[in-house]
């Protein structure tokens, strides 16, 4: 049995919008549809008890943050062999699970899989959407980029990127796991609150054996920015924390400590980049997030692993800054992907 979990804090619209083609296209026998609460203070609760009532719900008594959120959830659905977490602004079409359940009973040593995402938008529902395209990578310096999108280049979805394919993260806009290996490796980071935290995991899932995939077989639509708009400076606060928490505890504490040198440095430039185009608030932001990141990094300390994934993985050698700025290949069919090259 799977357990399709959505979680929600304050986003009574969001669920109107979006839950109906959850519910309509998730067959009761393959699926139980599921709304956790993350302590809305909005009519969420009763809209949900009066429009869907064949969506259980769970009542967190407060908001625990993208990760500690599922965290719980998935504590009550334990029984359930596949969890998929579901974002709230996210579309799906009839047959969009049975791909990912097939994959997943096909391939068991994989821990997590993802469909392809692609843009929710009246006026566009044929490219990728930014937060995990056909499936996830991270460059040689952490910085994740996707089959469909690299940094803010989104490309359009002309089937280029349909094959099943192992990849080192999965979107955790809709992510299907194995409820026992979620468990079993401690859940989502509830350091990380929200950003991440799902790379974080799939990293983990890998340290522990596991392989990830994406699934283009199924597709779903992603409306995106549902919880922190592009550009919000708490955003680039946690993607710039949390990316730094990410690196520290899922390598080697030697390597760490390399690359989180050369990451200082190309923070600082992005610092500078955001105070001479006038972004001063996510000029704080990146100060703040290593700030903390000093502050919370020694909670890691005892968790560092003896195995480094980056540059042993597809993709995980290439500097992305390089590639993408100034060799302009903005595409992912374009980077040398399986060329062993150090660029």
């Amino acid at each position: 049995m799977v357990a399709v979990v959505i979680l929600n804090w304050n986003g009574s619209k969001l669920l109107r919008e979006y839950l109906p083609s959850v519910v309509k296209n998730t067959p009761a026998e393959q699926a139980r549809v599921v709304v956790a609460d993350n302590g809305s203070d909005d009519d969420s609760l009763a809209m949900l008890a009066s429009d869907f009532l064949e969506v259980e719900t769970i009542v967190l008594d407060k908001n625990y943050g993208f990760a500690g959120g599922y965290n719980r959830a998935i504590e009550q659905v334990a029984d359930c062999e596949y969890v998929v977490l579901l974002n709230s602004d996210v579309r799906t079409p009839e047959g969009w699970l049975q791909p990912l359940i097939d994959y997943m009973t096909s391939h068991p040593e994989t821990a997590a899989v993802q469909p392809k995402l692609l843009k929710d938008r009246d006026d566009d529902q044929q490219h990728f959407e930014y937060a995990g395209a056909s499936g996830g990578f991270l460059d040689r310096h952490g910085f994740p980029y996707c089959r469909g999108r690299v940094f803010m280049t989104v490309e359009q979805d002309q089937q280029q990127y349909n094959e099943p394919m192992s990849v080192f993260w999965a979107t955790g806009a809709c992510l299907m796991v194995r409820t026992a290996a979620y468990r079993a490796v401690g859940g989502l980071d509830e350091e990380f609150f929200a950003h991440m935290e799902e790379i974080d995991l799939c990293w983990r899932l890998r340290l522990a054996g596991h392989d990830i995939a994406c699934v283009p077989q199924s597709s779903v639509y992603h409306l995106g920015g549902g919880s922190l708009a592009y550009g919000n400076a708490r955003k680039t606060y946690l993607n710039f924390r949390n990316n730094l928490l990410l690196l520290y505890k899922n390598l080697p504490a030697a390597n760490a400590k390399t690359l989180l040198l050369r990451r200082r440095l190309i923070d600082t430039i992005a610092f500078f980049k955001f105070a001479l185009t006038f972004h001063l608030g996510d000029a704080r932001a990146v100060i703040r997030a290593h700030r903390d990141f000093r502050t919370m990094r020694h909670r890691y300390d005892s968790q560092q692993p003896d195995v480094n994934l980056l540059g042993d993985f597809p993709g995980t050698d290439l500097n992305i800054i390089v590639q993408y700025y100034l060799l302009q290949r903005r595409r992912f069919s374009l980077l040398p992907i399986h060329s062993g090259g150090k660029n």
